[in-house]
């Protein structure tokens, strides 16, 4: 069931729902946008909405330009303070920005980015990011194949690490969030890895390189099951692994759907659900069984590139118009930000 939808000023490549307690009203949205020429420019923005899928409401109260950013990510919720949103972009910049107000209790629900930590780490381009569990560190994926493990204080932001974990580029980083000192990337070299940061440099624990056909877009822990990961492909394959063999593990399911899958959001409370952002195909809805994975719902309402895809965190309410959970997409070309709710009843899967 569609919501409600805008264009934003640029390509729009990436989209989160604030998971904190009192904020999970706010949708971010950035955007990437060349702009050719004899010196191109790569530019970018945050949009910050207020979201209110009852009322249909998606309202635009904030918007920062920044670079081109290939990936934004708020604070993990278990950090115990206010969010954080932290931006990876074009010229190598890695940024931290605090939400001020816009909390559930002020009216009009309003606020803003307060950038409070920035700093180039790499002269490479940075193409993705993703919070430690307790939101103290950030693992980023950078375009010469690197990932930096960068730590966030009060005084800033600090390289803790970084070492050459790929050949190409490195699409996606993931922290275990059930076992923090071990890190999982992805690159278009079509290996994925596992690192221990205890050492430095880190340590491999394993490569797989016969698996994905093509470059491997996207890694998601579940949430609930400490042995299974789930890894995308642009061979049009969302995989299940088994990571009960730290040091081996195994591909134990997998499904087409039909497109590059570039990113997979887990449900913050149904388990096993995941919602994954397929490219050329829309975005799916997709089971994850005890036995094979199922596709149980798919949205076509976008006419470019599929990129964006971010469930809201906010608890089912069972006295609401819907059972379901209100869900962001964004799509690359045609600058297009749509709110949805799944037909399929969430409660009950």
């Amino acid at each position: 069931m569609d919501v409600a939808h805008c264009y934003l000023e640029g390509n729009a490549d990436a989209v989160e729902f604030c998971p904190h307690d009192d904020y999970q009203h706010v949708l971010a949205a950035s955007t990437y946008t060349l702009q050719e020429g004899e010196q191109p420019i790569r530019a970018g923005s945050i949009s910050l909405f207020d979201v209110n899928a009852e009322k249909g409401n998606l309202e635009l109260f904030h918007r920062v330009n920044t670079a081109g950013i290939f990936d934004i990510k708020w604070s993990t919720v278990g950090a115990n303070a206010a969010p954080l949103l932290a931006q990876a972009d074009a010229d190598g910049y890695l940024r931290i920005y605090s939400l001020e107000g816009s909390s559930n209790e002020e009216k009009p629900r309003g606020g803003f980015l307060n950038e409070v930590s920035g700093e180039r780490i790499s002269s490479s381009m940075c193409l993705f990011l993703d919070w430690n569990p307790l939101a103290t560190s950030i693992s980023v994926g950078l375009s010469d194949g690197s990932v930096s493990i960068i730590t966030i204080a009060e005084s800033g932001i600090e390289k803790l690490q970084e070492w050459k974990a790929h050949d190409f580029e490195l699409w996606t980083t993931c922290f275990d969030i059930h076992q923090p000192q071990l890190v999982y990337t992805g690159s278009d070299d079509c290996k994925f890895s596992c690192w221990d940061i205890r050492d430095s440099p880190s340590e491999r624990v394993f490569q797989n390189s016969k698996v994905h056909k093509m470059g491997v877009c996207c890694i998601a822990k579940s949430p609930t099951d400490p042995n299974t990961i789930l890894t995308g492909s642009y061979d049009e394959y969302l995989r299940v692994w088994d990571l009960r063999s730290i040091s081996r593990p195994v591909n134990e399911a997998s499904i087409c759907l039909g497109g590059g899958v570039w990113r997979i959001k887990p449900h913050p409370f149904v388990s096993g659900l995941v919602l994954a952002a397929c490219m050329h195909n829309g975005f799916a809805i997709v089971k994850i069984g005890e036995k094979k994975p199922d596709v149980v719902e798919t949205y076509s309402q976008h006419g470019s590139l599929a990129y964006g895809a971010a469930w809201q965190r906010a608890k089912i309410s069972p006295g609401g118009k819907s059972k379901s959970t209100t869900v962001a997409t964004c799509s690359f070309y045609d600058r297009l930000l749509r709110l949805w709710m799944p037909k399929t009843d969430i409660c009950c899967i």
